[in-house]
């Protein structure tokens, strides 16, 4: 009798396809429809087979599907060819990035712009051909195989990230470590995109290669993510929807929740573990660094512990720099985040040091401002963003109002308002470091991870109100 692969046997992504074809476990599922290893390992041969062939060398992959999305990866990669990740499915994204591909795999022909030479997936894996005796896969040697991410950073300008496969396949053995035990056989739900390095490592790479399940498509509502509440599923998630959650208690919790993309407020933790049945675990980390740290809010100044194989110290200026097997094992790599060290394993983030502009010779810190801003009771979040006007840095803010502050708005009027919330910065901002303009909206503009899309933010000042 065959038994499934055990979660505690992880499979490098080097091996990953030679695991026997007797694995018994799901790789994915959507609703009734399961697609089992023997199938997945079909896919993934027939694919890299037409790929191998093809002149073209880089390949981007842009899919809903996250096991057409599993297929595409590993067949790339088995097929010896570039392997490239945009950062979202927009048209205009997907042109601008196209100087860093010469083709793209996707599932879907909505919205592809017809510049693109494009392969559509979704007709190979509906076939359902049985594995042949021809299917071999050779070891990789991870540490010669690219991954191109991107990252919006700081100006919104998608940045390009390189890195090699063995530095992903450390960090799901770390993830393995310290997690595996938990997860065992737990199906994994999520509502971050793959297309992403948190999404990609913690939806679709670490449950391949610890024999998990995964849901092909996204949870994309509050409602879906506690109608799927079970103590076998495991939530991949970010701020941006659990700080969304209604107050409907889920009949069952999840055995696991997982946030990262951006900082998780105290009171969204709590009320996650309310009405979820879990506190989460919130993974500190970056496109360029991979994970940092974790933690659970047990309460609203619970440190972060680093993981166990990451290095960490401070340099003069107080910013955390980590020596890490997800960078470079060799060297210390230097963050931007100012940051407390408690001891050699746990730390305090105080904000993003990259986020200060000068005006007038004068250091003015953005991240100051919002938490400024989000300690005066008319305020529930804030994001702060300096705009250049004739040639002249001026600082803006967005902000969402508490039913106090929307009272108070509408009671004096927009002009009084500005003038009340200026007033109250003073107690804490010299004069030039005040916004000059402020937009009221209902919610902060973030992608699936919880990043704030800046361009979007901008946009909301480009009148001459």
């Amino acid at each position: 009798m065959h038994t499934a692969i055990s979660p505690s046997a992880l499979t490098s992504l080097s091996t990953l396809m030679q695991r026997p074809t007797h694995h018994l476990n799901n790789v994915a599922i959507n609703g009734t429809t399961q697609h089992s290893w023997p199938q997945f390992q079909a896919h993934v041969f027939s694919l890299s087979q037409q790929l191998a062939l093809t002149k073209q060398q880089r390949f981007a992959i842009c899919c809903k599907d996250s096991y057409i999305f599993a297929v595409a990866f590993m067949a790339v990669i088995h097929a010896n060819k570039k392997l490239i990740l945009p950062s979202n499915h927009q048209p205009a994204a997907l042109t601008e990035l196209s100087p860093h591909f010469d083709v793209l795999l996707h599932d879907t022909d909505t919205q592809i712009p017809a510049s693109l030479v494009t392969i559509n997936l979704s007709p190979l894996i509906h076939q359902h051909q049985a594995l042949t005796s021809k299917a071999v896969f050779p070891t990789l040697i991870l540490a010669d195989i690219e991954l191109t991410l991107f990252t919006s950073g700081s100006s919104g300008t998608p940045k390009a990230i390189i890195k090699t496969l063995d530095l992903l396949d450390n960090e799901i053995a770390q993830l393995e470590a310290i997690w595996g035990q938990q997860l065992q056989h737990n199906h994994i739900c999520s509502t971050v995109s793959h297309q992403h390095i948190y999404g990609l490592l913690f939806r679709v790479l670490w449950p391949l290669c610890c024999g998990r399940s995964f849901d092909c498509f996204n949870l994309d509502y509050p409602e879906q993510v506690q109608a799927q509440a079970s103590t076998s599923n495991i939530l991949i998630s970010s701020p941006a929807l659990l700080k969304r959650l209604n107050n409907s208690v889920t009949s069952t919790p999840y055995n696991a929740i997982f946030s990262s993309g951006g900082p998780l407020p105290f009171a969204a933790a709590q009320h996650c573990q309310q009405f979820l049945g879990a506190l989460p675990f919130e993974v500190f980390g970056s496109t360029e660094t991979g994970g940092i740290g974790y933690r659970q809010q047990q309460q609203s100044t619970t440190p972060w512990l680093r993981f166990d194989v990451v290095k960490i110290a401070v340099n003069v200026e107080q910013c955390l720099k980590i020596r890490s097997p997800f960078v470079d094992p060799n060297q210390w790599y230097q963050t931007c985040d100012h940051c407390l060290l408690i001891d050699d394993h746990y730390f305090e983030l105080k904000g993003r040091t990259d986020r200060i502009i000068k005006i007038e010779e004068k250091r003015i810190s953005l991240t100051e401002i919002e938490r400024r801003l989000c300690q005066l009771a008319w305020i529930d979040e804030a994001a702060v963003l300096p705009l250049e006007r004739q040639q002249r840095l001026q600082i803006a803010a967005v902000i969402t109002l508490t039913a106090q502050g929307t009272e108070q708005l509408e009671r004096v009027g927009k002009g009084q308002f500005w003038l009340l919330l200026r007033q109250q910065l003073r107690q804490w901002i010299e004069p030039i470091a005040i916004p000059r303009r402020f937009r009221p909206i209902a919610a902060i503009p973030l992608n699936s991870q919880g990043k704030r899309l800046m361009r979007d933010l901008e946009n909301l000042f480009n009148d001459h109100n």
